[in-house]
């Protein structure tokens, strides 16, 4: 519980002078219902560790917060530093407030155990970082990521074969975890409101399938989706050992990536070594 009141998150944006930096990819949430709906997201925090990536003044983070985490903030934008010091003193011992690039920080470093990972990431690092994590050792340093995504990116994330959306991010992000969209944003919901829809991506680990590894199955992806309109005859011609290793697999060379299970491509992938 919150040790001092709190003004509404306006009211410490015009005391700070903040405004929303388009180079940073920033966009600030207010609605404070939907940020404790996302909060939820990840289950019970009461008491667990919480990495947040870009809290900005810290709406998300007041949610986390009043959701009992323990949480480890990474932040670029100085201007947004003495508004998180308040939240750090208006919750002692809750919030850690980190000042720096998170794509230059190893993270999993900064925690003793498995944090959840929740951010309204800035749009133009996120998928840089999501990707990042889900490269990492597996199991991963994290217990999940509930994470904001322009909506266009969150259906890339879930996609199913055979759809428009299914490219090298849904296999990467479906070969070992399950990700959902846990909720769609209305752009309304920002400010300033970008120009499109956004989503809350939920994603948990799973076990990994034995005998793939990750940097063969990124070739392997690589190449299938770099022609994404050819045949699989034609576009794992890229890579040596792809097309006999699809053919013992019994997979129909005339088709499309497009069409290609996850589990096709860890079975294709396995061959391969």
């Amino acid at each position: 519980m919150t040790a001092l009141p709190l003004p509404p998150l306006r009211e410490v944006i015009r005391a700070h002078g903040l405004t929303a930096s388009k180079a940073l990819g920033q966009n600030f949430l207010f609605d404070g219902q939907l940020l404790d709906r996302i909060a939820r997201v990840p289950g019970d925090l009461k008491g667990a560790e919480v990495l947040e990536v870009g809290p900005g003044p810290g709406g998300l983070t007041r949610a986390l917060l009043g959701a009992g985490a323990r949480v480890t903030a990474i932040e670029r934008d100085r201007r947004c530093i003495p508004a998180l010091a308040e939240l750090a003193d208006a919750y002692p011992g809750q919030l850690k407030v980190i000042e720096g690039d998170a794509l230059a920080i190893d993270h999993a470093s900064l925690f003793e155990g498995a944090p959840h990972v929740v951010a309204n990431l800035p749009y133009n690092v996120g998928t840089e970082l999501f990707v990042g994590w889900l490269s990492a050792e597996w199991r991963p340093w994290w217990q999940s990521l509930t994470l904001m995504f322009q909506r266009e990116v969150a259906d890339r994330i879930v996609a199913a074969p055979g759809t428009d959306a299914y490219g090298r991010l849904a296999v990467l992000a479906q070969w070992r975890s399950v990700p959902r969209i846990a909720m769609p944003v209305h752009r309304s919901a920002f400010t300033p409101p970008p120009k499109v829809m956004s989503a809350v991506v939920h994603v948990v680990p799973v076990d990994a399938p034995e005998g793939v590894r990750l940097t063969t199955l990124e070739r392997l992806t690589a190449a299938a989706f770099g022609q994404r309109r050819k045949m699989m005859r034609t576009s794992l011609k890229a890579m040596p050992g792809a097309i006999e290793a699809a053919e013992a697999e019994g997979i129909d060379l005339t088709r499309r990536a497009e069409t290609v299970s996850v589990a096709e491509f860890c079975a294709v992938a396995r061959r391969i070594g």
